[in-house]
C-alpha cells in the first residue's frame, strides 16, 4: 500500500509530499441531453438483434418440445397398434375355433338336429374364375314343400 486515506479529504503518501483533494459539488440539473442519432441507430440495431436471437431461441425450443411430444405420441400409437394386433390374433383364433366342423356338429346334435338327407342341401357354386372362399350372392329359386302325411 503506497497511499493511505485520512479523514478530512487529505491523502498522505508515505513519501515526502502530502496530497490534498477538495470535494466539489456539481449541479447538472440545468443540462439538456443532446439527441445522438448514431447512438439511437446502434440501440435499434442491438434491440433488433436481441429480438431476432430471442425468436430463434424460442423456435428452437418449440421444435425441440414438438419433437419430444411426437416421440411420445409415436410410442403410444405403437403400443396401441401392438395391442390391436394381439386382439386381432385372439379374435382370429376364436373365429377358427368357432368354425370348427366337429364343434358345430356336436352343438347341432345337442339341439336335436340331424344330418341332412340327400337333396336337402343346395350348394351355390361360385362363378368361374372366382375364389372358392369368396362370399356368394343368394339367388331365388323354386322351393318345393313336401308334407309328411
Amino acid at each position: 500500500m503506497a497511499t493511505m486515506t485520512m479523514t478530512g479529504g487529505m491523502r498522505r503518501s508515505w513519501g515526502a509530499t502530502p496530497e490534498i483533494y477538495f470535494a466539489k459539488n456539481i449541479d447538472n440539473s440545468r443540462l439538456v441531453k443532446q439527441a445522438d442519432p448514431q447512438r439511437a441507430r446502434e440501440m435499434v440495431i442491438f434491440a433488433a438483434s436481441l429480438a431476432l436471437l430471442f425468436v430463434m431461441f424460442m423456435v428452437y425450443g418449440w421444435q425441440h418440445y414438438r419433437a419430444i411430444e411426437y416421440g411420445y405420441k409415436n410410442e403410444a400409437l405403437s403400443m396401441q397398434r401392438d395391442a390391436l394386433v394381439e386382439a386381432n390374433r385372439e379374435l382370429r383364433l376364436e373365429e377358427a375355433s368357432l368354425r370348427e366342423p366337429a364343434r358345430i356338429d356336436e352343438l347341432a346334435h345337442q339341439l336335436g338336429l340331424q344330418t341332412p338327407l340327400a337333396g336337402q342341401v343346395m350348394r351355390m357354386d361360385p362363378a368361374e374364375g372366382d375364389d372358392a372362399n369368396a362370399p356368394v350372392m343368394a339367388r331365388m329359386s323354386a322351393v318345393s314343400v313336401i308334407s309328411a302325411q
